[in-house]
């Protein structure tokens, strides 16, 4: 059979990335690897990673919805799996604290149709994002090792397959079954220290939806219940154009960069 694309009502795509029910809250979780891309370098698996978001969407007019959510990915040894606190950066051999990620909130509206390839018993939600803007890191000089570059640019390649039956049936408030795909080829991360050195980074990760914090890795777990507890509950919603800013995160955490003390906690809810 050949796929066919159809569009969908924003209320379909709803109850596939979170739920109609706005007292219900939805978890993802997702694990991958994150190599190196250098020109004219063979590739290396600079990371394995594990990473969770719990979402939520709220009626605010017929056929729209806004969305809140969290989300943290930890960066792990390539080998061991095991959550890294510091880093040692291949190219320059110098010792890095590793800043996970901790976005809260990340938010958006969802109040158009959405296409998705139907495949018979399968349907495939597929989002190409392309962010580019000024990056406002480096308009400060003490940020010159971190993020030199004045444009921020990366791909965020998603796919999102759920059951076409479950889909389309009336009664069901949140497709539980869904399988993420998240591809993503973006710059060096400010902590890994890189400046201006040539090459990027790629994600390659899949994941699914699961019923709540019981169900995610342990290693997410864990920290959610003593490191970063926010994280158990989606943030509410903040005015259009609210959300997490890269300066900030990095201003925070900038002094542990740069004494290479720990790792920041991620509870702070303005991240």
């Amino acid at each position: 059979m050949v796929a066919v694309t159809q569009e969908f009502e924003a209320r379909d795509f709803v109850k596939v990335r979170s739920s109609l029910d706005p007292g219900q809250q939805s978890f993802l979780t997702w694990s991958g690897s994150i190599y190196a891309f250098v020109p004219e370098q063979p590739r290396q698996c600079l990371f394995k990673m594990v990473g969770m978001s719990v979402s939520r969407c709220l009626p605010v007019a017929e056929n729209a919805w806004d969305f809140t959510s969290r989300e943290l990915t930890y960066y792990l040894d390539p080998t061991s799996g095991e959550m890294l606190q510091t880093w040692q950066n291949p190219w320059t051999e110098e010792t890095l604290t590793v800043v996970h990620v901790a976005n809260s909130p990340v938010q958006g509206a969802f109040k158009r149709q959405f296409p998705a390839q139907v495949d018979g018993d399968t349907t495939t939600f597929i989002f190409d994002l392309f962010p580019t803007y000024p990056n406002s890191l480096a308009e400060d000089p003490q940020f010159g090792d971190y993020s030199p570059q004045a444009i921020y640019q990366a791909a965020e390649l998603f796919k999102l397959s759920v059951p076409t039956q479950d889909l389309l049936d009336p009664a069901i408030l949140s497709v539980s079954d869904l399988r993420l795909s998240w591809d993503r080829i973006g710059p060096w991360v400010p902590w890994m220290k890189m400046g201006d050195r040539p090459g990027h980074l790629i994600y390659s990760a899949c994941g699914r939806k699961v019923s709540g914090v019981p169900e995610l890795p342990p290693l997410l777990q864990e920290q959610i219940q003593t490191r970063v507890p926010l994280f158990q509950n989606d943030p509410p919603c903040l005015p259009r154009g609210g959300g997490y800013d890269l300066l900030v995160i990095l201003s925070s955490a900038f002094p542990v960069l740069s004494s290479g003390c720990g790792v920041p906690d991620a509870s702070n809810p303005s991240r």
